[in-house]
């Protein structure tokens, strides 16, 4: 049985899940990363009350994804990164599960993003590139994290 909030819409209407059903699961999580806020809260307003319901029109505008991201990041992200997470969420959460990308393609989208986030800027003039060159042939899952911490809002 999927979780409420989480669950696909073909599980919830027919019971019958498939091979990107999960991938709903996982768009509604990033949007949860996105905006620091539940799948289901009874405590919003009853619009609202399901996340995914009302926050897909602002998941593809730039001013409106701005207004909702996590305020306990207080602004510090990279915000082309953010725009690009939540137009990957919106192709997880496709109400057809046919139209939804695979899990590998998302997770290839999600190495890429960080790729990016990670690459310098290169100077005009800098004495050791081919150090900070060296970092970035590492995998990825081999290098040093570097982005702010979360915030400490722990959800129970």
């Amino acid at each position: 049985m999927g979780t409420y909030g989480y669950a696909a819409p073909e599980y919830v209407a027919t019971g019958h899940l498939y091979v990107k059903s999960d991938v709903y699961g996982f768009g509604v999580v990033l949007v949860e990363i996105l905006t620091g806020l539940r799948a289901l809260d009874t405590n919003r307003p009853s619009a609202r009350h399901n996340l995914v319901d009302w926050i897909k029109p602002y998941l593809s505008d730039r001013r409106k994804l701005k207004s909702i991201m996590d305020s306990g990041l207080e602004g510090r992200y990279p915000a082309k990164a953010a725009r690009r997470i939540a137009q990957l969420a919106l192709n997880c959460l496709e109400s057809e599960h046919k139209h939804r990308p695979h899990m590998k393609d998302v997770v290839i989208t999600l190495e890429r993003i960080e790729a990016a986030k990670d690459r310098p800027v290169e100077p005009r003039s800098r004495p050791n590139l081919s150090m900070a060159r060296q970092k970035f042939k590492q995998p990825l899952q081999n290098r040093p994290l570097h982005h702010p911490a979360p915030s400490a809002r722990i959800h129970s």
